[in-house]
């Protein structure tokens, strides 16, 4: 199989990196629309330095903060809509991954028509507006990734529009504006990452530099692991200082890059169904289901399980699936027919063909149904 390799976004990282590059903004137009979730962005100081950062070289903006967590389609027509009115020329996104994700529907839509049966066609005009993107939480690595997760009513899940066209032109990473997450929202959001370094390395599209980048990402996540159990059995966010807040936020950029390269595979079809159905927030479903697959990837290919565990500092998967249920808590209780219906949806995703390891559909119902036994 032929590898490839393609990122195009230029990162600025560290503190006030937003500021202090506020003259590459100019590249990207002359208006402005800031799209962000209504709260987080006004309280963790990203969307106050954002917007001095365009005051300060005379570009104008409008704020779209109407994003809800999981965006609907309905939501990124409204952005586009709204992009267009104001005169937009560029998109600039604030949040975690539902107003990132959000941000590169409108940009793609504001530059053209699309009919909502076309939405996920992959079939588009090469026209999209140029976008910078601010991550405030450590987990999607949207911010360099070429994929938009929306919400899918007709189809009852979650659906993806992937397309190079959406790569962010700029992502500023800022570990400032993740310093007030909550216990839950920092874990959630680090196993979301830790799941795409994972099913980074179990994709037929592995390569040897994404699984360079996704054995480094691991590495970095599970060195903060230890912060990540005393914040379970505290229940105070201020353990993390701003240290652990950097390292997870550049593992979930390296995660970014790693399944821009690679797609996700059975965890991802999976865990979209609990999301959905169940409101499970997305980390936290995959993190459920994680343990199983990588049991599974251990008793299949052997090999393939020691090298994601080696990175870990496990020697089985056990171990790994013991710790996802430390940081995880107790489970939902799920009903034996709604898994089964999951199973049934999550094997005809376009993810069961993207895994080395490809399951089963009886395999996927046995996973579910032991990730959530009680």
């Amino acid at each position: 199989m032929t590898n490839r390799y393609y990122m195009p976004t230029k990162v600025f990282m560290g503190d006030e990196c937003i500021l202090e590059n506020s003259e590459v903004f100019k590249a990207l137009g002359k208006k402005a629309l800031i799209v962000t979730g209504a709260q987080s962005a006004k309280r963790n100081g990203s969307e106050k330095d954002v917007k001095n950062a365009l005051d300060s070289v005379g570009i104008q903006y409008q704020v779209f903060d109407k994003v809800m967590s999981n965006p609907t389609i309905s939501c990124v027509y409204e952005g586009a809509s709204a992009a267009r009115e104001n005169g937009a020329d560029f998109i600039i996104a604030i949040g975690g991954g539902s107003p990132l994700d959000a941000a590169k529907a409108i940009a793609l839509l504001a530059a053209q028509t699309i009919e909502e049966g076309n939405l996920f066609s992959g079939n588009y005009q090469d026209k999209v507006l140029p976008m910078a993107f601010v991550p405030t939480t450590a987990g999607t690595g949207s911010e360099v990734t070429q994929y938009s997760i929306l919400t899918n009513d007709k189809a009852q899940t979650k659906t993806s529009i992937a397309s190079d066209l959406i790569f962010p032109t700029i992502a500023f990473l800022d570990a400032r504006y993740t310093e007030y997450l909550g216990v839950a929202t920092t874990i959630n959001t680090a196993i979301d990452a830790l799941s795409h370094v994972v099913e980074g390395m179990l994709s037929v599209k592995a390569s040897l530099i994404s699984d360079a980048l996704a054995a480094a990402g691991i590495q970095r996540i599970m060195a903060c692991v230890p912060i990540l159990l005393q914040a379970v059995r505290s229940g105070r966010e201020r353990v993390f200082d701003l240290q652990h807040r950097q390292e997870l936020l550049q593992a979930s950029f390296m995660a970014g890059i790693v399944i821009a390269q690679t797609g996700t595979t059975a965890v991802h079809a999976m865990g979209y169904s609990l999301t959905y159905f169940q409101g499970i927030d997305h980390g936290r479903a995959n993190g459920l289901l994680l343990g199983e697959y990588l049991k599974l990837v251990e008793k299949v290919r052997p090999d393939l399980a020691a090298k994601i565990l080696n990175a870990m500092n496990f020697s089985q998967a056990e171990q790994f699936l013991e710790l996802m249920n430390k940081l995880l808590g107790p489970k939902e209780d799920i009903s034996r027919n709604d898994l089964e219906q999951y199973s049934k949806m999550a094997v005809q995703t376009k993810n069961i063909a993207n895994c080395v390891v490809k399951p089963s559909e009886d395999d996927i119902r046995t996973m579910f149904i032991q990730a959530f036994r009680q």
